[in-house]
């Protein structure tokens, strides 16, 4: 049997480990062949982080005691920075990311600025989005003051370091004790920026925040809009970025915030599951007719209240249609749905189902279906 795709295999193996050793050889810091020889003896059996926390204690002994010397030793050794041309897309190479751990491993405790001097130099060959929270959680005040200097930099991957680092829910990363009031002003600084890079990190950090504080959110977004700091394209980009949450949930403010009325007037029939008794790994079609009764942007969902393995039910959101319909067109929309049983991420429970239709985040038919 074939087997499947390996992430970790991928990003740290023979090869990118070699690389790794080959800067440090170059440089004159330590022979390649037996920090390679090291790291491969111990990793196989490892998972992703744990190969990135295998590779940095693995380093920590081929390079000087003193922090001091080996900060100057891992300068020394470090590839050119990244395309800065580039605006978006150029996440660099996954195997420096172990330099971050040992610079918060070895540097956080009594080398802290020399510390952020590295992750500046570093976040340009990879982000060090990750490594920047433990300085975040064990020097705030120090950190934010460094920040503030980053948001100005020449580097978009050093300005980007500043809104990914401070996320509420970086995924995989580490919780940290920021609030918004201590990272919107942050934003405040780098929602103009002209890199896309940047733009969908300070929009994605803002759909964080929508999980707590939705008003806040549009608040903040309706400011930009009427700064005019950034492009009108761009914001609207990034304001259905941020609030693509909310938008999900069929949140009322945020609808109204991108145009979508959740009154607007419409009529909805035909809606329908074909067939009603589903079984499990079938696939079904889903159909609706609408008319508005005047012009107005649309945003067709349906929701599906899914039974859990308790007996109870959750709501999970598809998306079905984005129009700008007509007043008095009607308009018939139709999609397929597998039930797929197989799913690494969702289990399916046999029993009373329910789906709706939800137009502008507003339901506005329900109807019941058995899954076996």
């Amino acid at each position: 049997m074939a087997q499947g795709f390996s992430l970790k295999d991928q990003l740290f193996n023979a090869d990118t480990v070699g690389l790794l050793g080959d800067h440090f050889q170059k440089a004159g810091v330590f022979d390649a062949a037996p920090f390679v020889a090291d790291v491969l003896a111990q990793m196989g059996p490892l998972e992703l982080k744990e190969r990135i926390n295998l590779i940095a204690d693995v380093l920590a002994g081929y390079l000087p005691n003193d922090f001091e010397a080996a900060a100057d030793a891992i300068i020394s050794a470090l590839p050119p920075a990244l395309d800065p041309t580039k605006t978006d897309g150029d996440f660099g190479h996954f195997i420096y990311a172990p330099l971050g751990v040992y610079v918060e491993t070895y540097g956080i405790a009594a080398h802290h600025s020399l510390s952020l001097d590295l992750l500046e130099q570093l976040t340009q060959r990879f982000s060090m989005e990750f490594s920047i929270r433990a300085f975040l959680n064990n020097h705030e005040g120090a950190t934010l003051e460094r920040m503030q200097d980053w948001l100005r930099h020449d580097s978009y991957h050093v300005r980007r370091l500043v809104s990914e680092g401070t996320r509420p829910k970086l995924p995989w990363g580490k919780g940290i004790g920021l609030t918004q009031d201590q990272t919107l002003p942050l934003l405040d600084q780098l929602y103009s920026d002209q890199t896309r890079f940047v733009t969908r990190s300070v929009a994605n950090h803002l759909n964080d925040i929508t999980k707590k504080d939705g008003g806040a959110v549009i608040e903040r977004l309706a400011a930009w809009q009427d700064a005019g700091g950034q492009a009108e394209a761009e914001l609207d980009w990034m304001r259905k970025h941020a609030l693509r949450g909310l938008i999900k949930a069929g949140d009322p403010d945020a609808m109204l915030h991108l145009g979508y009325r959740p009154d607007a007037p419409m009529n909805v029939t035909a809606f329908g599951i074909l067939p009603e008794n589903v079984q499990i790994d079938d696939t079904v079609e889903i159909s609706l007719e609408l008319t508005a009764a005047e012009d107005a942007p649309l945003i067709i969902d349906y929701v599906i209240d899914f039974v859990k393995s308790n007996g109870k039910t959750a709501p999970k959101v598809f998306k079905l249609k984005q129009l700008n319909a007509k007043a008095g067109k009607a308009v018939a929309i139709s999609k397929k749905h597998k039930f797929k049983g197989d799913a690494t991420t969702f289990r399916l429970y046999p029993g009373a189902h329910r789906i709706h239709c939800q137009v502008n985040g507003r339901i506005l038919q329900s109807l019941d279906f058995d899954l076996r």
